[in-house]
């Protein structure tokens, strides 16, 4: 089993935090536990559909529940992938994410964007309501 406190936490502790999101006027964390359809996983992977692999990404994804999460700050994309680590877990060094939770590329334990555009794409998919302009009262301590 994955630790999802201990994922959430190497980005908390790197200075990236949730981005907020409304529903029915209600902020939210951009945090959620969901259980992925078919359809929707097509949807996520469709820029891979033509891969060898695309059946089994879906298979996998969908074979239980997910936690998506909206991460903000500072150059989140490139250093998030840096804290996620090699998409083979066998090249992933240890400390990433990947190089302590993952043995087989095709049980990834994580997905992370790998550009601002995907991320805005990825986000609008598994984010429907919409994300709004918060800002933990720590940002000071930590940006410039």
């Amino acid at each position: 089993s994955f630790q999802v406190g201990e994922i959430i936490g190497r980005f908390e502790k790197k200075g990236f935090y949730l981005k907020a999101y409304l529903t029915l006027d209600v902020p939210n964390l951009g945090l959620k536990l969901i259980s992925v359809d078919r359809s929707f996983a097509e949807k996520h992977y469709a820029d891979l559909s033509a891969k060898p692999f695309f059946n089994g990404l879906v298979e996998y994804i969908i074979s239980g529940p997910v936690v998506a999460m909206i991460w903000e700050g500072k150059n989140v994309v490139t250093t998030g992938r840096k804290i996620i680590g090699a998409t083979n877990p066998a090249e992933s060094a240890p400390g990433t994410i990947r190089g302590d939770f993952a043995i087989d590329i095709g049980r990834n334990v994580i997905h992370g964007s790998d550009s601002v555009e995907s991320a805005r794409k990825e986000i609008a998919l598994w984010f429907p309501e919409c994300p709004v302009n918060w800002q933990s009262s720590l940002h000071p301590w930590i940006y410039e």
